[in-house]
Formats: C-alpha cells, structure tokens, sequence
C-alpha cells in the first residue's frame, strides 16, 4: 500500500532518499543499455552529487559517424537522443569531450528548407524537434549554423487561434508542443510573437479540481504536465494564474514513499519519467530544498549559467 505524505506547502518535504536510490537507478538494465541512458538525464537529484556513477565515455556507445546519437546501440541517430546526450554531458560539465562541430552539424543539417526540422534521416516534421535542435545548438554555443528567422517563422506558423501552437500548421494545440514552441521562442529571443494572455488563459485552464494539470480540454491530470504548462506560464508570465498551492499537494500526493518515485496521479505506479517531471515541477514551484530549474532548458539554473555566461 502506498503511503501519502501530507502534502501542504512548507509542510513536508520530497522523500529524497527514496526518490534517488531507487527509482532513479542508473545501472544497466538487463533488456540493454537504453534504460541507462536515459535515466542518466532523467534523474533530477543526480548533479547533486554524481561523480561515482558517471563514466563520460559510456555515452560514446551511442553516437554514430553521422554526429548525432542515437536511443540504443545500433539504432539510428535522432535529434531526440542527441539533445539528451548533450544535456547529460551539460550536467556534468563535460562538454568539452565532445566533438561539437560534428553534433552541431548534424543537428543543423536537419533544417528543412521551410525552416522546420526533422528529427532523423527519414524525415518526421514536428515542433518538438524545432525546440530540441534549437536548445541543443544553444548549448553548443552553434545556434549561428542554422537559419534562425527561418526557424521561426514555421514556429510561429503553428501557433493556433486559441494562442496555444501544435506538432505542425493547424495541428491541435497540445501542451506538450506548447512548452516546446514557447521554449524554442524564448531561447532565440523570439517570445514576441505569442499572444501572452490568449495562451495564459489556456493554459490556467488546464488546471483541475485536485490540483493537477492537463495537457489538453477534458483529459485527465498528470504529474507531467506540471512541467510543460508550468514552464510555458512562466516563461510568458502567467504563473500566478494558477493555484500553486494545490498543484505542489497534487504532485506530492502522487509520491510512493515505500518504493521512491513519482507516478502520473496518485496510487498508480510510478516512473523515473514522471518522478523527473514531478520534481522539475516543483523546483519551478519554488518548492523548499529542491534546485532551481531553468524552465527553457529543462537544466539546473546553474548549469545553464557556467554553459552561457562563459566564452
């Protein structure tokens, strides 16, 4: 049986001990090495003190001649996989062991000509994949090898008449693809362009009775979405257009305490993708003793300071 904690604000705290060492393991699964590779980036307590089960080198399995990296050995390269190595690297101030001209190439030749990109060679267009070739080149310091206007531009061409924005032109709007334009648009300094109180309005009203969040009309919460609508609010400023309060009880409820982790809603099982979101979360919640996230790069505020306040 599950344990709660009681959950309201300053009251208590996350289960640390639970959450890092035993949802958030980063050893290899005997199904292969994917697990590992993702769960290195997906562990949001791991910059706190992670040296001892870190090996650079490890990731290397993963990267492929063409420059990018791919989800598992002998699989092919993927923006997706790429940006996540690159912010793994990120966190633990390793980016100087990579091959940055050849990364950032390969991201960049994955611009299409209508300024959209693909997230591998068989060509899939989706906004997701204009927001992770653009973070990745913004962590890579790489953002002048692609057209940026151009870039955009097709963004902008997503963006729907309820203010939110979809995978592609006249796609739904989607909460998830809304963090990724927003979070494209305010790395390149391009937030202008969306209607700040349209968008609030939609995304506010994601919020549910118990406090959780959804990603779209009439579906039901998810600890997950307290990253993509949070970090959207406060990237435009809307933030207090919600009942912080009740979000930061939704998702602490959703804590197992017996077994660590954070599950999509309370009493289901949980994962080391909603336990990452949860704590993002309520690090963008301000919530005591947890780090501060940047809500653009999806990174420790701190890491991305020493990536761009440095030449």
């Amino acid at each position: 049986m599950k344990k709660k904690i009681a959950s309201s604000i300053g009251l208590s705290a996350i289960d640390e001990e639970a959450v890092d060492e035993r949802s958030l393991s980063t050893k290899p699964s005997k199904t292969g090495r994917l697990r590992s590779f993702s769960s290195i980036f997906f562990n949001p307590l791991q910059s706190r003190d992670s040296s001892s089960v870190f090996k650079a080198d490890e990731l290397f399995l993963f990267f492929l001649p063409a420059g990018g990296f791919a989800g598992n050995t002998g699989h092919d390269p993927h923006v997706l996989y790429t940006l996540s190595a690159v912010q793994i690297l990120a966190l633990f101030d390793k980016l100087d062991i990579l091959d940055v001209g050849k990364v950032s190439s390969y991201v960049a030749g994955l611009q299409n000509e209508d300024g959209s990109f693909s997230g591998d060679m068989w060509g899939e267009v989706d906004t997701r994949f204009s927001y992770i070739a653009i973070c990745c080149l913004s962590i890579l310091k790489c953002l002048d090898k692609i057209n940026v206007v151009k870039a955009v531009d097709y963004i902008v061409s997503c963006k729907n008449l309820d203010g939110g924005f979809g995978c592609t032109p006249g796609a739904e709007s989607h909460a998830g693809q809304i963090f990724c334009c927003v979070g494209a648009l305010a790395i390149t300094g391009s937030l202008h362009h969306v209607d700040k109180d349209l968008l609030g309005w939609w995304l506010c009203e994601r919020q549910v009775k118990s406090g959780g969040l959804n990603g779209r009309p009439e579906k039901l919460p998810d600890v997950c979405y307290s990253w993509w609508v949070l970090s959207s609010l406060i990237m435009i400023d809307r933030v207090h257009w919600i009942d912080k309060a009740k979000l930061v009880k939704f998702i602490l409820d959703c804590q197992d305490l017996e077994n660590g982790g954070i599950s999509d809603r309370p009493d289901d099982a949980v994962d080391i993708f909603h336990t990452y979101f949860g704590v993002a979360g309520l690090s963008l919640l301000e919530y005591p003793g947890v780090k501060a996230i940047d809500p653009a790069y999806a990174l420790p505020v701190d890491v991305i300071n020493r990536i761009l306040l440095t030449k």
